[in-house]
């Protein structure tokens, strides 16, 4: 059981836990949650942490399939620059391990940002904190418990 997956229950969200077995030989988590559990990389979101130039850090959600805008995730957190943050900060940050961070039950909750493409979604996945490990849940869902607000932040 995973911080994210204890939130949920908590908050009495409905959510469908999906795993696989992980091949610690792929760097790339989404794309092979996606093809592992069969389906649509774009409503597969990665989870990912950035640094703005204020010191802050916050998370990120795009497709899989899709490259975060850093600029855009500037903007949107109010700040001129992004960068993505080193494994290591986002882990001890987070809580979870670089390929298996969740935008749910976090050590320290960052301010969090969901690409606009979810909005369209009917359920979208994102991690449950550990490899192998997928939450299908409503967009919706994912806002109000990881307090995330939308912007576009995805480009292919």
């Amino acid at each position: 059981m995973t911080p994210a997956i204890r939130q949920l229950e908590r908050e009495g969200v409905d959510f469908t836990l999906l795993s696989y077995e992980h091949d610690p030989r792929t760097p790339a988590y989404g794309e092979e949650a996606a093809q592992a559990l069969g389906l649509d990389p774009q409503g597969v979101f990665k989870t990912l942490v950035a640094r703005l130039d204020d010191g802050r850090l916050v998370v990120a959600m795009v497709p899989v399939r899709a490259r975060l805008d850093l600029k855009a995730l500037a903007r949107a957190a109010g700040a001129r620059k992004a960068v993505l943050a080193e494994a290591a900060e986002a882990e001890r940050a987070t809580g979870y391990v670089v390929g298996g961070i969740s935008p749910l039950g976090q050590k320290r909750r960052l301010a969090a940002y969901l690409d606009a493409s979810a909005q369209a979604l009917a359920a979208i996945h994102v991690s449950g904190g550990r490899r192998g490990l997928e939450i299908r849940l409503a967009p919706g869902e994912l806002m109000r418990l990881s307090g995330a607000r939308t912007a576009e932040l995805a480009r292919p």
